[in-house]
């Protein structure tokens, strides 16, 4: 029913704005699947959605209502530039692998400091998650023109990492790398520790009702604590794959609203690792698929925010209405 919502809330918004349905949708796929290039943007523009919405789900599925993936993204993707710039003499596979371990641990640092500040000061976390992502961004806007500047010193950018640091690229005319199948890895595993481990039935028991679990003397506190730290480090994943697959340095671009994309993808996939895997592909193929629109049509990339504001509130309707809809008694 999802994938047909979908379907329907793009068909209509292609009618509003003037596009002949048939020729829109055809452009879109096309430029999302019609070639390998469009494929490997397509794939490649879901990869930091992916990450970022498994993080988002992570939490939220805890009750910590984690608005803060884009300063997580963005505080993991200086976190790596770090651990790039020290450690630059390692082998490939090596460095690349403590590049992602910082780019997780910038991420979970800010994120834990949010889950403190709720579970010990009672500052919720919608507010001080919010506040933390400008927070952060000022902190990039300094490190490109301070510790992380590149060696000219003429540009707010980092170095450029050398093609050989980067994560691999199978096809090296596309954009397409590794970091897709890290991301495809992390959704699995996810949906493993949600469904079959002790911690992630915990998780969604606080979650979902946290008196029973403090009656039932569960440590709801360090369990919302552990959910955020985990949101935190898949969000600033997501920005150490880009940063190791894509860009190869940070700047004040790096931030491309990945973070604040992935809260409409995790609701619009169920907060369910397997649901964020198709919504943040359908955000992806919108993306990707825009940009061939957008060549034959000036509204093509504002139609793909407008598409993703009108598919979460047709999802926020339509989940209302369910929750209202009477029960139907049984005989």
């Amino acid at each position: 029913m999802t994938a047909v919502g979908l379907l329907a809330v793009l068909v209509i918004t292609l009618v509003v704005f003037g596009i002949d349905p048939q020729r829109g949708l055809s452009l879109i796929i096309e430029g999302a699947f019609g070639n390998r290039f469009g494929l490997a943007r397509t794939f490649v523009r879901a990869t930091p959605l992916l990450l970022c919405g498994l993080g988002m789900t992570l939490a939220w599925k805890s009750g910590m209502y984690n608005i803060g993936g884009e300063g997580q993204y963005v505080a993991g993707g200086i976190a790596g530039a770090v651990v790039a710039r020290s450690l630059s003499a390692l082998v490939p596979s090596v460095f690349q692998t403590a590049v992602l371990v910082g780019s997780m641990a910038g991420g979970m640092a800010l994120a834990l400091f949010a889950g403190w500040l709720q579970v010990k000061r009672g500052v919720q976390c919608v507010i001080s998650t919010i506040l933390l992502n400008f927070v952060v961004l000022q902190a990039l806007a300094w490190c490109v023109r301070g510790p992380l500047q590149e060696s000219k010193h003429e540009l707010p950018l980092s170095d450029k990492l050398p093609d050989t640091l980067m994560l691999a690229r199978f096809d090296h005319q596309t954009d397409f790398h590794a970091g897709v199948f890290v991301a495809l890895g992390v959704a699995l595993g996810t949906w493993v520790y949600l469904t079959f481990s002790r911690g992630g039935f915990l998780l969604k028991l606080v979650g979902e009702n946290p008196l029973v679990a403090r009656a039932n003397r569960i440590p709801a506190a360090r369990i919302q604590m552990t959910a955020m730290a985990l949101s935190g480090a898949l969000c600033g994943l997501g920005g150490g794959v880009d940063y190791l697959g894509i860009t190869g340095q940070i700047g004040d671009g790096f931030s491309q609203n990945w973070g604040f994309l992935a809260i409409p993808v995790a609701l619009l996939g169920g907060l369910n690792p397997f649901g964020v895997v198709g919504s943040s592909l359908y955000f992806g193929a919108l993306m990707a698929g825009g940009e061939g629109l957008a060549r034959f049509n000036t509204t093509g990339s504002t139609l793909v925010s407008v598409i993703q504001a009108v598919a979460v509130l047709g999802f926020v309707a339509f989940s209302q209405l369910r929750m209202r809809r009477p029960a139907v008694p049984h005989d």
